[in-house]
């Protein structure tokens, strides 16, 4: 009756996995609801600290560095009033990530049509998966990409838009005025990087690219 007995409790936490459920689970998985909103609709999490070493308070203030994991392993600050721990947890998101439609060879430039969307499991991707379809628009593969592989930002780089050697327009602009002038690019760059130019005084200026290819001086 003894063996009969442990069984039936056995079955009946398989049937109840919440019976091993954190306290902390439920809020942490709100919290990161929150922060992953517009990038994953799906989030759960599993707090991995003992309950016997959680905060007192059952609803605490949580907080992460702007620079912490979105997912995966992470550690959460966790703060009732003046006690602050660090709660260890699995963040689990789903959502979209970018893949190859074909093979990509190195140097490929990279249109709509030779990538697309696919919805998996985010904390299981390499870090620095491309979430965002047009990040991938016009950029140039440093390497080889199979099909359906997610690709990573640091698998391409964005076409440039100015390239050591050309011609530029440099636009310096402070408060209240404008002056432009000509140089000769001494890097290449995309949008939003920095490029050197050397003007035709033969000074060397640094200035952002802007979409049109000038080079944006603020002064």
């Amino acid at each position: 009756m003894s063996g009969l007995k442990t069984w039936s409790i056995i079955a009946l936490l398989l049937a109840c996995p919440q019976v091993f459920a954190s306290i902390l689970d439920a809020p942490l998985s709100q919290f990161f609801q929150q922060r992953l909103a517009g990038i994953s609709d799906e989030v759960s999490v599993v707090v991995k600290t003992p309950d016997a070493q959680l905060p007192p308070c059952p609803l605490p203030d949580f907080s992460m560095p702007g620079n912490g994991r979105l997912w995966g392993n992470v550690s959460v600050l966790a703060r009732c009033g003046n006690d602050k721990r660090y709660i260890q947890a699995e963040v689990r998101a789903t959502g979209n990530y970018v893949v190859a439609t074909q093979v990509l060879p190195r140097g490929s430039v990279i249109n709509e049509s030779l990538v697309q969307l696919k919805r998996g499991r985010l904390d299981q991707l390499p870090p620095r998966a491309m979430l965002d379809i047009s990040q991938a628009s016009n950029a140039v593969t440093l390497r080889d990409i199979a099909p359906n592989q997610p690709i990573l930002l640091s698998m391409v780089r964005q076409s440039w838009r100015v390239k050591a050697g050309q011609r530029v327009q440099v636009v310096a602009a402070g408060e209240g005025f404008s002056v432009n002038s000509e140089g000769k690019a001494l890097n290449n760059a995309a949008v939003a990087q920095n490029a050197r130019v050397r003007m035709d005084s033969g000074q060397v200026v640094n200035g952002v690219v802007d979409l049109d290819g000038n080079i944006l001086i603020n002064l």
